[in-house]
């Protein structure tokens, strides 16, 4: 008998009801769920390449016992994904009806779909993408609806969709390649769609696909989408080349553009290029505007001499929030109060309200003399649990405000998540391993509760050792004060061994696994940084080796133990490299050394405060000041006593003189 005979044995009752989950979830002791998971785990990643054999191997009674678990429908998607070539229809479609409303069906589904196009039955696509897909306005799924009409004959009914899909300002999926040559072939576009894509794709900088479009419309458009080209490729060389060139609309256009790519670079030689094509060209008072703010602000991020001026010097209308941020940065680097005072009193009411200018207001007062008024603003700030609230407590010598407000827990609300069989699926996806897919399901689920059963459900995933739910579920309701949910202690026997070994403090590595990722095992940023401590493939393998580590790449990465040993080996490397200033350590971790480098005074010591408000990326500026608070509350947590945050914030050396000390101790 097959393990889907005993699967459907065991949940025929279950499978009978019509419930929104359709599956049996079964009422088992804990030894019994336990080894649901091993078996699960034993079977899945043979399963997901496609492989059956390992669970027709399984025993009568094993065999039934993972049938029966919570995650077969996900085991039985994994090995339908990993056999579309060569699957039975009839048994996916009956799978899919069977589950259809569960996460893992819905990935198979799309993919299945996906797999009906590419072998060419576009009529079995377009009946999924009419039930699933349509109205997504997802290119791809859309294009393979309208290839299917047309070998339907229903060409007439696609025309002005295509159009539609046709019109951007940027290539397009390939699968919309043979629709849009059905548009070209019975001469469908017009100048005038040729044109509208032309702007569009100008617009949006793509300026390779402009010139292909323009070969559809005139020479004209050619040489207009090679002299964007040329804007963009060498943009000093153009501005040079075209400085009294025609003066219509479109090259002043261009010429602004290429000032705009100068500046990324030299922002004083665009501004001494935008200056001499001013005299030359009528720009638009907001062409004006825009790239001298645009100037500006890059002056200001380099701490280029004069950045200030070139900040306060603009046109009120140009003035916005930015550019007062970055002229109070300029202030702080120059210690000019009275000079941040003002910039702090242009700002927004938002702006000026937060806690960043409220803290340095309060310190220009204190450092102008205004006392009162300093002790003031500084008191009702030390009020708060964050950076800041710390820094105005080290000014005015107060104590943190630490105290942990547990969230009380409603155990006959906590019992009743408990008990959801969606909830149930998303804590099994988690314990076995596929921690994505847990979390998505956990997500949700969750964002449809109450703010009151929100915060139950963080307790309940403290309660099941997830971490980066707790903590996300209790932000989602603005919930701050469980310090115990909110920075948990996770993995301690790895970070204290790691850490140790590492010469840094224990606390330090929490406040950026934290920081990194909630401490999630698998997460991967958008740079392609993977793990608990964020690590990138690359820098991982240099570390493994210097470690004599055996490396496997994903798998290692992905271990939290062996993550946590190579982040805190390559932080502590960065505390090393930068005499122990763990503010440029810090920022070295998240940015990369070589920027941080890039960012240390050439002459005259820094304070680490005003150094952070200068970093030029927000993301880093941001990564530095939330790892900071965070060791702080992990210092409390840990060992119940307070260490001030200023303690921590040693002067950032020019490289003149941190060469000088380095050259002592050799």
């Amino acid at each position: 008998m097959s393990v889907t005979r005993f699967a459907t044995l065991r949940c025929r009752n279950c499978l009978a009801a019509v419930t929104i989950f359709a599956i049996c979830t079964p009422i088992a002791i804990a030894d019994e769920i336990d080894a649901q998971r091993k078996l699960f785990q034993s079977v899945y990643a043979t399963a997901e390449l496609g492989n059956w054999r390992e669970v027709d191997k399984l025993s009568v009674d094993d065999g039934q016992l993972l049938a029966s678990y919570v995650l077969w429908p996900d085991l039985r998607a994994a090995w339908f994904r990993g056999t579309l070539r060569n699957a039975v229809h009839a048994d996916i479609d009956s799978f899919l009806a069977q589950y259809g409303v569960l996460r893992p069906a819905r990935d198979l589904r799309y993919r299945y779909a996906l797999h009906l196009a590419e072998a060419g039955d576009l009529p079995g696509y377009l009946m999924i993408y009419q039930q699933f897909y349509q109205g997504l306005e997802n290119p791809k799924l859309d294009c393979l609806a309208l290839r299917a009409e047309l070998v339907a004959g229903q060409n007439q009914r696609i025309v002005n969709r295509a159009i539609d899909l046709w019109t951007v300002g940027k290539s397009q999926v390939e699968e919309c390649d043979p629709v849009f040559a059905f548009l070209t072939d019975n001469k469908l576009l017009g100048h005038a769609d040729f044109a509208r894509r032309f702007d569009l794709s100008i617009a949006a900088h793509e300026f390779s696909l402009a010139r292909w479009i323009a070969t559809s419309i005139d020479q004209d458009h050619v040489d207009i989408a090679d002299q964007w080209r040329n804007a963009q490729d060498k943009p000093e060389v153009f501005v040079r080349a075209h400085q009294r060139w025609s003066k219509d609309e479109t090259s002043r256009k261009q010429l602004v553009y290429a000032i705009e790519r100068i500046t990324f670079s030299d922002p004083m030689l665009a501004l001494e290029l935008w200056l001499e094509l001013t005299g030359a060209h009528a720009f638009s008072v907001e062409q004006d505007y825009r790239t001298r703010r645009h100037i500006a602000l890059w002056a200001a991020r380099d701490q280029l001499p004069g950045a200030y001026a070139l900040l306060a010097n603009l046109p009120q209308p140009a003035q916005n929030d930015e550019v007062l941020r970055w002229r109070a940065r300029s202030s702080l680097r120059e210690q000019d109060w009275e000079n941040l005072l003002v910039d702090i009193a242009l700002m927004s009411d938002g702006e000026r309200n937060s806690e960043q200018w409220r803290y340095w207001s309060g310190v220009a007062l204190q450092r102008s003399g205004a006392a009162s008024a300093a002790d003031a603003a500084l008191i009702d700030l030390a009020a708060e649990r964050s950076y800041y609230g710390f820094l105005a407590a080290d000014e005015m010598g107060l104590t943190y405000v630490l105290d942990d407000g547990e969230i009380t827990a409603d155990e006959s609300v906590i019992s009743q998540l408990a008990g959801r069989p969606e909830l149930i699926r998303a804590r099994e996806l988690y314990l076995v391993g596929l921690d994505g897919r847990g979390r998505a399901e956990w997500d949700d689920i969750v964002g449809y509760l109450t703010p009151e059963y929100k915060l139950q459900a963080a307790k309940l995933a403290a309660r099941w050792g997830w971490n980066s739910r707790a903590i996300a579920t209790t932000a989602s309701v603005g919930e701050y004060d469980d310090l115990t949910l909110r920075y948990p202690l996770p993995f301690q026997k790895s970070f204290r061994q790691f850490t140790a070994s590492a010469n840094i403090s224990l606390t330090w590595a929490y406040g950026v696994a934290r920081s990194e990722s909630l401490f999630m095992r698998d997460v991967r940023s958008s740079a392609g940084a993977i793990g608990l401590m964020q690590l990138m493939p690359t820098t991982g393998r240099k570390i493994a080796r210097q470690l004599n580590l055996p490396y496997s790449g994903l798998d290692t990465l992905t271990n939290p133990h062996d993550n946590i040993r190579l982040g805190t080996t390559y932080l502590g490397q960065m505390a090393k490299r930068y005499g122990g200033n763990q503010v440029l350590a810090t920022a070295a971790y998240n940015a990369g050394p070589h920027r941080v480098d890039r960012w240390i005074p050439e002459s005259g010591n820094v304070d680490a405060r005003i150094w952070i408000e200068n970093i030029p990326y927000d993301e880093t500026r941001q990564y530095v000041k939330r790892v900071l608070a965070a060791e702080t509350i992990f210092h409390w947590r840990i060992t119940g006593q307070i260490r001030r945050l200023s303690d921590g914030l040693s002067l950032v050396e020019s490289a003149a003189d941190s060469q000088k000390v380095a050259e002592n101790r050799k």
